[in-house]
């Protein structure tokens, strides 16, 4: 049976924003919509203290916020099989324990912390770092859906080493989803000292880099299928940058992150942190083992 998508809500717009993307994904994927709300305000204080001041519980008020989603979603999509959850846990921990039977987790870049929308909300940047399944970010100006797409286009960012397996075999499935093209980047840099006046050197060490990121980038996509629709592309420059500018005019942004085991802290490396917190359109952050 094919793994559910779970979606983190905690009733802000962003959340709520989150659940009309996930009921597409899940649409687009056949499978079934987890909408999950966790929250530990009750544990800390308690049933009593909100009855004595006249107030709903926070496991009355965590199951409202699930049933509005889960009503949200279902408005949407009438047929899509919707299961809504309240978890007195916290959200970090909740979210990646729920990503360990789940295909996908999707979540708002922000939430009801009122952090800036051009930041990146802690439970999001946590979650995305910790996560055993892909998760996706929903940055930028996303329309609320995941299809149709506005630009037709799913970006993949290919690393040095090339090693990045996992992310490209879920690139590949994005954009067969949604009819899209899958543009496969590897983004390269000459240092400085690299650099000479010399006539007879000029732009040697620059088409050496540029040879390492072509052979980096086929390396990543020896194993596509001979059907799948991928350009491959070489840019100069940050690779944050590179991507964060191409992530204007795509629908999906894609990158791995390694997992080490045994390592504590966020799991992410510089790139897929910075896109995280940069990119103009969904981040789909997937796990790479090694």
């Amino acid at each position: 049976m094919e793994l559910p998508l779970v979606v983190g809500v905690d009733g802000s717009e962003p959340s709520l924003r989150a659940v009309d993307w996930a009921a597409d994904e899940a649409v687009l994927r056949g499978v079934e919509l987890r909408v999950v709300y966790a929250s530990l305000w009750e544990r800390y204080e308690g049933t009593s203290l909100a009855t004595d001041l006249g107030k709903p519980s926070e496991a009355v008020l965590a199951q409202d916020v699930v049933d509005l989603a889960a009503r949200r979603a279902h408005e949407r999509h009438p047929d899509l099989k919707v299961t809504p959850v309240a978890l007195a846990e916290e959200p970090e921990y909740a979210l990646v324990h729920e990503g360990r039977q789940a295909s996908a987790l999707a979540v708002g870049s922000r939430g009801r912390s009122g952090i800036a929308e051009f930041l990146l909300g802690s439970v999001s940047l946590s979650v995305a770092a910790h996560a055993d399944c892909p998760v996706i970010v929903l940055r930028g100006n996303h329309d609320k859906q995941a299809v149709p797409g506005a630009h037709g286009r799913v970006v993949l960012g290919v690393g040095e080493d090339g090693a990045e397996s996992s992310a490209v075999r879920f690139a590949i499935d994005e954009a067969r989803r949604r009819g899209a093209r899958l543009e496969a980047v590897r983004a390269w840099r000459c240092p400085a000292h690299e650099s000479t006046d010399h006539p007879l050197m000029a732009g040697e060490p620059a088409r050496l880099h540029e040879e390492r990121a072509v052979a980096a980038l086929e390396g990543a996509l020896r194993d596509v299928p001979a059907d799948a629709d991928v350009h491959r592309r070489t840019v100069e420059g940050h690779a944050r940058r590179v991507l964060a500018d191409l992530s204007r005019d795509a629908d999906l942004l894609v990158v791995g992150a390694k997992r080490r085991e045994g390592r504590f802290g966020l799991q992410l490396g510089r790139v897929a942190h910075a896109v995280l917190h940069h990119s103009a359109c969904p981040v789909a952050v997937v796990p790479q083992r090694g």
